[in-house]
């Protein structure tokens, strides 16, 4: 199996560029949608198509990869010199799973609540921003969780 290693680091990283590096542009765009509230609904369901076309299936993806890097590398996760990854793994799983649940659901809220717009008249709906500040925040929350999980496969640290 050490002969697919190139190939499975390869898969890898690309993977993660593929899978990782669209959702840095998210806030670019909720941005741009705070200012323009009435195409809120519309950046709102490009973020879903590109998470659930994209980005979920890669960090999927990556998981299967990693541990296929694993066993052809032959890694002792047990060794103190490889606590850096099983860290990373841990992380992986924590952000994947905050991702799958947390951050998708509210999204999924917002797309409904922005779907149709408030009648004339009517004062906007409270939940709107509420559901925002979760999703920015969740947002943070993960960039900041694969930027440490990038540092600790590249600087691969000894604790």
């Amino acid at each position: 199996m050490a002969q697919f290693l190139p190939l499975l680091l390869f898969l890898h990283v690309m993977g993660a560029i593929l899978a990782f590096g669209p959702t840095f542009a998210y806030s670019i765009m909720g941005a741009m949608a705070g200012r323009e509230p009435q195409h809120a609904n519309f950046s709102a369901r490009q973020v879903a198509a590109i998470g659930n076309k994209l980005v979920y299936p890669l960090a999927i993806f990556q998981g299967v990869t990693g541990v296929l890097l694993i066993m052809a590398s032959g890694r002792d996760l047990s060794s103190a010199s490889e606590r850096w990854l099983g860290i990373s793994m841990v992380l992986y799983a924590i952000t994947l799973t905050y991702a799958l649940t947390v951050q998708r659901s509210a999204l999924h809220h917002l797309i409904e609540m922005t779907s149709t717009p408030p009648a004339p008249g009517s004062p906007p709906n409270p939940e709107i921003p509420a559901t925002v500040k979760k999703i920015q925040r969740g947002g943070m929350f993960m960039g900041l969780m694969v930027v440490i999980i990038v540092f600790l496969m590249v600087v691969k640290p000894t604790f």
